[in-house]
């Protein structure tokens, strides 16, 4: 087997087939290969009617998947390349795909998962979640906005949850995934050889039953309170404003993380997501999505963000514009408008919208 098709092992056991996300050192950061493993992995798949279940995990202990591969990102953004846009294209119609498959997509979402792994699991049918889950979207702490279908899941959960967890970037765990509607079901561990073993003889929701449990307790349900009356602000500033003057530690802890966030970011997701409620089904969303990710690839603060946070790790930005009140309409319409390559353009039909 060439490198390439390494990044991403393929397996058939019985009913199920497998993928296995296999680059345990990168924590299993996607690129365009891994991606287009992926889908040629589903289309054959989706024609073979012994393949009754798929099933998503990755290599490593560590969990499933970090995200994208954001170093080539940098390196492409300030070399004037094209080949991150060429990747979220495929990336983007990955997602929307995995989505409507047609047979169970089991996602195993144990460890780390963030960004470019929330796309390739949450959009899955089945979606298990263990004690070891962290799952995030942490894109406005690189000068991004949540992509990936992210804002599309995060305009969905209770309240303004997603709001929260898409400007602060924060990390939940099993019962706040559940509550956040980015997971289905809560199986332990130790538990997971078994149900995969199960999953090669029996349908899904046969083999889950033995299996899932009661997730150990969240934080994001006691928090609803200041959560829900902060983050319903129509502006950035005014949920800064809130969070300080709330008095609850939790909110003043959540305003102290915004301030090291890309203003412009937080200004654009904050837009996005708002925008995302009423767009329609997931394939309108990343489309919207992909333009704001074009335009990223041309700005500043992803470049610099990528810098601070990965390659020199220095955690020390410079945003810019570095203040709120500096980034402007103008300069989040931008955001939205058509790339200079084209839209993303995806189908969907009226019977597939949520909303």
């Amino acid at each position: 087997m060439s490198a390439e098709a390494d990044l991403v092992l393929r397996g058939r056991t019985g009913r199920a087939a497998s993928l296995r996300l296999n680059r345990p050192r990168a924590l299993n950061a996607l690129n365009h290969a891994m991606v287009r493993s992926i889908d040629e992995a589903l289309t054959e798949w989706e024609r073979d009617p012994a393949v009754k279940t798929v099933i998503l995990t990755g290599a490593g202990e560590r969990g499933l998947c970090a995200g994208g591969d954001i170093r080539s990102i940098h390196e492409d953004a300030r070399t004037g390349g094209s080949a991150s846009a060429a990747f979220w294209r495929d990336e983007y119609r990955l997602n929307a795909r995995i989505a409507r498959f047609p047979k169970p997509y089991v996602a195993v979402m144990d460890g780390i998962v963030m960004g470019g792994g929330v796309g390739v699991s949450a959009h899955g049918s089945v979606r298990i979640v263990t004690e070891r889950s962290r799952i995030a979207m942490p894109e406005t702490g690189i000068g991004f906005v949540p992509d990936v279908g992210g804002t599309y899941l995060l305009a969905l959960a209770p309240g303004e949850l997603g709001t929260h967890l898409a400007l602060t970037g924060a990390a939940v765990g099993a019962a706040d995934a559940l509550l956040c509607g980015l997971a289905d079901h809560f199986v332990p561990y130790e538990n997971l050889p078994r149900l995969l073993a199960d999953l090669a003889v029996r349908p899904v929701h046969e083999a889950l039953v033995p299996y899932v449990r009661e997730a150990p307790p969240g934080e994001l349900a006691g928090h609803r309170p200041w959560i829900d009356a902060c983050y319903r602000a129509d502006t950035v500033e005014e949920i800064l404003a809130r969070l300080r003057a709330h008095g609850a530690r939790a909110a003043a802890e959540a305003a102290d993380t915004l301030a090291t966030k890309s203003p412009t970011a937080l200004k654009v997701t904050l837009a996005a997501l708002r925008r995302a409620r009423g767009l329609g089904p997931l394939e309108r969303v990343l489309e919207q999505e992909y333009r704001i990710s074009c335009a990223a690839l041309a700005s500043h603060d992803l470049t610099e963000g990528i810098r601070a946070q990965v390659v020199d790790k220095d955690r020390r930005p410079h945003w810019a514009p570095a203040a709120l009140v500096e980034v402007t309409g103008a300069d989040v319409e931008r955001y939205f408008a058509p790339p200079p390559g084209g839209d993303l353009r995806l189908a969907a039909t009226p019977q597939e919208m949520p909303w």
